[in-house]
């Protein structure tokens, strides 16, 4: 058994380790009297050359902070667009996303655009302060410096909104900064996206957007408990993985049995990141938001080139294994799932689960369905399933909510005769499986 004093030693030595590696990540390095940005068009002898020229750029860095889905997180429910306040729930804590408007005294108005790449390429504030990955500089630190010089640009120009947002309520030990350069040393290498010369330019377009500014390694992936994606540090994996701080499950895009795309035709894969909805799925849950907010903006090309990029992922997962054969009791809550079935879900998705090309989905060899975890299923049924409405789908069919109508072991019944009729084999699902996945229901 380790002595008292010997343990006591050993924290710190961590302590110092810890504060020694704050101080190397911190920039302390003198920075301009005023480093306020003037803007261009207020410089003197600004001619109309700059200004068309500054036009486009801001209309660039609108684009890509579409892309990026910028206003997505930095908006609040109701809230003044880019003003931040909205709440990211997370293992260790809940972040508040900042205000990126130009207000001088809540926002970004006194940075400029070093300040601005810094923060995105670095993961560091404008003080030299290191920032929580809950902002996603782990995948932003590919995008290229003209893409973020862009960006500030157009966030630049837009109307400054005084608001002034609470401070994160992160838990301890979390809320350590030691600990967080810690976290970085470890697990954070910045480095902008290097193109693939064995690969074509619309292929590395697409790996761009995917690894950068889209960002999709956010949420599938694999985290360990200390939220860093599983893997070498700066490496991309998109294998799935729980959505940190929710209870969805970001399927993996390089496995044919839950979201790759290796065997779908170009233009279904960038249908269904435009518009949510193709003829092999649909989108809901948070993947509905994104492309709501974000990837319906994608030109016809862009949308194209993350096509290529996805749709050349190599499998990475080999076939789930045989559900356990079922007992005498299986087959009678299978019995009552298929008599809710019958009364709730047969007159749109059909009697044999085909569902209604183009208006409701087919359940009979759908991933979504069979996929384990069978939580995306879950919060679909209970919260209901709504693909995005978007310039290419402004009138989405939905199904409706059924957390009220039916009961935790109703939901279970259901979902598992849906998972086991058809030539579906999957898990039957459990009561507890449904009462976890209620958590979180407003």
């Amino acid at each position: 058994m380790m002595k008292r004093g010997s343990l006591a030693v050993i924290l710190t030595l961590v302590t110092v380790l810890a504060i020694l590696l704050v101080l190397a990540g911190l920039d302390l390095s003198p920075g301009p009297a005023d480093s306020t940005s003037v803007p261009p068009e207020e410089k003197t002898g600004t001619t109309a050359a700059d200004s068309g020229s500054l036009r486009l750029r801001q209309e660039r860095g609108r684009y890509l902070a579409q892309l990026a889905n910028c206003m997505g997180c930095h908006t609040a429910q109701g809230g003044q667009p880019y003003a931040g306040g909205k709440e990211l729930p997370t293992p260790f804590g809940t972040f508040i996303t900042s205000n990126i408007t130009p207000d001088k005294q809540t926002g970004i108005g006194n940075w400029n655009e070093q300040d601005f790449w810094k923060a995105l390429h670095e993961g560091k504030s404008r003080d030299g302060r290191p920032l929580y990955p809950a902002f996603p500089y782990t995948e932003y630190t590919k995008i290229s410096r003209e893409d973020s010089d862009a960006i500030f640009s157009h966030l630049q120009s837009l109307a400054p909104v005084a608001q002034e947002n609470p401070s994160g309520r992160i838990q301890f030990p979390y809320n350590f900064q030691p600990l967080l350069s810690l976290w970085r040393f470890i697990y954070f290498k910045p480095g902008v996206y290097q193109a693939d010369s064995g690969q074509s330019g619309e292929w590395n377009r697409g790996a761009y957007l995917v690894q950068g500014l889209g960002h999709c390694s956010a949420c599938h992936a694999e985290r360990n408990p200390l939220g860093a994606v599983v893997g070498a540090a700066g490496g991309e994996t998109l294998g799935g993985g729980q959505i940190m701080g929710s209870n969805w499950y970001a399927p993996s895009l390089t496995s044919s049995f839950e979201a790759g795309s290796a065997g779908w035709p170009l233009d279904e894969i960038a249908r269904l990141l435009t518009t949510g909805v193709s003829l092999k799925a649909a989108t809901s849950g948070p993947m509905a938001d994104v492309v709501r907010q974000s990837l319906q903006h994608l030109t016809a090309e862009d949308a194209r080139a993350m096509a290529v990029y996805l749709k050349s992922l190599p499998e990475s997962a080999q076939p789930p294994p045989p559900p356990q054969a079922i007992n005498e009791q299986g087959r009678a809550w299978l019995e009552r799932g298929s008599a809710i079935y019958e009364k709730h879900c047969k007159d749109c998705h059909g009697s044999s689960g085909e569902g209604a090309p183009g208006i409701y989905p087919p359940l009979a060899g759908n991933r979504g369905v069979v996929m384990t975890p069978p939580v995306n299923a879950i919060r679909s049924i209970l919260i209901g399933g709504y693909p995005p409405s978007t310039s290419g789908n402004p009138k989405p069919y939905g199904m409706p909510p059924f957390a009220q109508v039916l009961r935790d072991d109703e939901v279970a019944m259901v979902l598992s005769y849906i998972r086991t009729a058809w030539g579906n084999a999957a898990s039957l699902v459990t009561r507890d499986q449904v009462d976890k996945s209620r958590v979180g229901l407003h």
